[in-house]
C-alpha cells in the first residue's frame, strides 16, 4: 500500500495475497510492534482486550512445521508427499505469522459473542495495519486452529481459541481481483424513501 493512498481508495482495491505467494522481506520486530499497536484499536466493549497475539518468526517457524507434520501424520498416516510438504511449510510461507488468540469467556457485562467479534475485528485490523506498513497479508485458520492437540505447541492456553493466523510478508506476484458479492444479493433495506 502506498503511504499516500487515501483510505477509501485503498478499501476499493484491498486484496489478500495467498501465503504461498509471500516472500522476504517481512516486517522487523519494531515494525511488527507498530502493526500490532495499530491493530489493537478495534471495537472492544468493556475495554477487556479479550484476545492476545503470538508472533512466530525465524527458525521457530520451520520447527513448528515439523511438529505440525507429526500431528498430521498421526491423524492421516497415508498423506501424500505433496501434502507432507504442505504441512511442513505451514509457517514458513510468510516471513512472519501472527496468531490472534481469543480469550473470550463468561463476563458479568460483556457477552461472549461480542468478545469473539472483537477478535475477528482484530484479525482484519492486523491485515490493514500490515498493508498500511507496506506489506501483504492473509488471514488463515488451517486445521490446527481447531485441533487442541496443537495448542501447547503453538502457545495457545487452555480455554483459548485461535481466531486466525495472519501471514505477513512481501510478494512479487500481482494482486489479482476476485469476484465480490453483489450488494443486491447481500443488502436488505429497511425504511427510507429514496
Amino acid at each position: 500500500m502506498k503511504s499516500d493512498i487515501k483510505l477509501i481508495d485503498y478499501l476499493a482495491v484491498r486484496r489478500s495475497i495467498p501465503a504461498f505467494q509471500m516472500c522476504e522481506p517481512g516486517p522487523e520486530k519494531a515494525e511488527i510492534k507498530e502493526i500490532l499497536r495499530l491493530a489493537s484499536r478495534v471495537p472492544d466493549h468493556g475495554k477487556i482486550a479479550p484476545w492476545r497475539f503470538i508472533v512466530y518468526r525465524g527458525d521457530e517457524r520451520a520447527r513448528l512445521g515439523e511438529e505440525l507434520l507429526k500431528l498430521a501424520l498421526e491423524a492421516k498416516p497415508e498423506l501424500s508427499e505433496e501434502m507432507i510438504q504442505v504441512e511442513r511449510t505451514r509457517f514458513t510461507r510468510a516471513p512472519v505469522v501472527v496468531a490472534v488468540v481469543s480469550k473470550a469467556g463468561p463476563h458479568i457485562k460483556i457477552p461472549e459473542w461480542e468478545q469473539l467479534m472483537s477478535a475477528g475485528a482484530l484479525c482484519f485490523n492486523v491485515i490493514l495495519a500490515a498493508n498500511a506498513s507496506g506489506y501483504v497479508a492473509n488471514w488463515l485458520t488451517e486445521w490446527f486452529a481447531y485441533d487442541e492437540r496443537a495448542y501447547p505447541l503453538l502457545g495457545v492456553e487452555p480455554g483459548e481459541k485461535v481466531a486466525g493466523f495472519i501471514h505477513i510478508g512481501s510478494t512479487t506476484f500481482p494482486a489479482i481481483e476476485r469476484p465480490r458479492p453483489e450488494l443486491a444479493d447481500t443488502v436488505t433495506w429497511v425504511g427510507g424513501e429514496d
